[in-house]
């Protein structure tokens, strides 16, 4: 009776589903870090958080993504940033970059920036522009406008300008109501972008908003003093929202 040896095959343990659980994994820590963005940041680092793990996962497509249709405006076809995204970054830069000069030029508490879907407000009260009740640009508001000017060099994007004044009405022989103080304010201040500063006239969009848009309580001195003022918007060309 002839021995035989006995062959054990060894039992390997099927792992194939560890593939699809780590994949479950990553897109659940995904969708965590996207939820605590959305109640912790605002649209635009949204968008570059969506723009990075479009990226991660399937080359700019399929996660942020919706019947074939991007739910937020991340990447080209060719899986480059986005226009609104390159302006995005861009809005953010000139944004740090003036928040610097007016901390630099102790104008803190009179000038303040604020970035939305629109574009960037650039808001500076009127006393570091003008004398009280004139609308000439004053020799110390050249510096800030200067900066202004060099940063809006750096872009083409549609700048609008808009005076506002407060509740107390004007009337002299410059001016027959705050719709003209305004209003002309806005324009001296156009004029000198483009006259020092160098930026192209098409560029400008000028309002006089007078009295009507208040965004403090003309009630008080203090109020009063914030709704006396020009702001510089920097329109984006790119919405967000689109």
């Amino acid at each position: 009776m002839s021995n035989k040896k006995k062959i054990h095959h060894e039992e390997h343990v099927d792992e194939t589903w560890l593939i699809p659980y780590a994949d479950m994994l990553t897109l659940l820590l995904a969708l965590f870090i996207v939820m605590f963005a959305m109640g912790q940041t605002n649209k635009e680092k949204l968008h570059q958080i969506s723009d990075q793990f479009n990226i991660i996962f399937s080359g700019g497509s399929g996660f942020f993504e919706k019947d074939g249709q991007s739910l937020v405006p991340h990447l080209n076809h060719g899986g480059s940033l986005s226009p609104q995204l390159v302006e995005a970054d861009k809005m953010n830069e000139i944004k740090s970059m003036l928040d610097k000069e007016i901390e630099q030029e102790g104008h803190s508490d009179k000038i303040s920036l604020v970035l939305n879907d629109e574009g960037l407000e650039i808001s500076i009260q009127d006393t570091v522009l003008f004398e009280p009740g004139d609308a000439t640009i004053l020799d110390k508001a050249s510096p800030m406008l200067n900066f202004v000017a060099k940063v809006l060099s750096t872009i083409d994007n549609k700048v609008r300008i808009t005076g506002h004044t407060d509740n107390i009405p004007i009337k002299n022989r410059q001016f027959r109501s705050n719709w003209d103080l305004s209003a002309i304010r806005a324009i001296n201040a156009m004029e000198f972008l483009i006259d020092t500063g160098g930026i192209e006239p098409n560029r400008f969009l000028i309002q006089g908003n007078g009295e009507y848009s208040p965004k403090f309580d003309n009630s008080t001195e203090s109020g009063r003093a914030k709704n006396r003022r020009i702001e510089v918007s920097i329109i984006r060309k790119y919405p967000l929202d689109e």
